[in-house]
């Protein structure tokens, strides 16, 4: 009877944590796609068998189902949105087409998710924010201010008034999007981080950032635009000497609040 006890409690265990993090990436280069993916699983604490990863340069109109996970993560894009629509190649419009749909649904549900540099301007623009280079910022790191309404979302609760990320990007929002809380600004980018109802939040800045993945990057992205090339170097060296833990803490609190409420 015990040992039937034991394997019926496994048995709900295993369904318990059945729900993974779906982990959406639109970066083409594999160095970069599966740095990006071991940072978000480094700093959110979370195993690669707690994962489903779908690279949408490969995949971009995947069947997704949203009572299969617990939370999405987007990652960083070379896309640009603000990219006339004549000039986006047919994958970057396939993969913007399937972001509109999901959005939609992940909106109505206020449903778990995150979305990083890309992944805010997705949101952003789906909202109706303007989506520009007025405030791209060089790849570094920069200071932040955290909102009052920022100190009272459980993301960002308890942390200084001003924090430490890395960015790097060629495009952002033009304003806080329509219906959104603005949760941390900055001085060249205004808009760092937002949420969108209870569940739904987007930065600008790289939670899962750090030396090492940053580094992948900057070589692999030193002729799209972001730098002059020759800079690559120097950049890395910038890089180096930097330290984000609240930025790591903000991804880890994800996870964290998510996987939680998964189980319940």
């Amino acid at each position: 009877m015990k040992n039937g006890h034991n394997a019926a409690v496994g048995n709900i265990a295993a369904k318990v944590m059945s729900k993974h993090f779906l982990i959406l990436q639109l970066r083409p280069e594999d160095d970069t796609a599966d740095g990006e993916l071991w940072k978000i699983c480094q700093y959110g604490r979370l195993d690669r068998t707690q994962v489903h990863r779908i690279r949408l340069e490969r995949e971009p109109d995947p069947e997704v189902d949203l009572r299969d996970y617990a939370a999405i993560i987007v990652g960083g894009s070379p896309f640009d949105l603000s990219t006339p629509p004549d000039r986006k190649s047919e994958l970057q419009t396939a993969i913007e087409d399937f972001f509109r749909r999901l959005l939609d649904e992940v909106i109505d549900r206020d449903f778990p998710f995150l979305g990083c540099c890309s992944g805010n301007g997705l949101l952003g623009n789906h909202l109706g924010a303007g989506i520009s280079g007025k405030y791209a910022e060089d790849v570094g790191g920069i200071d932040i201010e955290i909102t009052e309404a920022g100190h009272a979302d459980p993301l960002l609760a308890g942390m200084p008034s001003v924090i430490r990320v890395l960015v790097g990007h060629k495009e952002a929002c033009d304003e806080t999007p329509p219906g959104s809380t603005l949760l941390a600004r900055g001085t060249l980018c205004p808009v760092q981080m937002f949420r969108v109802g209870v569940n739904v939040y987007a930065t600008q800045f790289h939670p899962e950032g750090d030396f090492e993945g940053f580094d992948v990057r900057i070589n692999a992205y030193k002729h799209h635009g972001y730098f002059p090339p020759e800079a690559a170097k120097a950049l890395s060296d910038r890089i180096r000497v930097e330290h984000t833990p609240e930025a790591h803490e903000i991804l880890r609190r994800f996870v964290a609040r998510y996987r939680d409420q998964s189980r319940a």
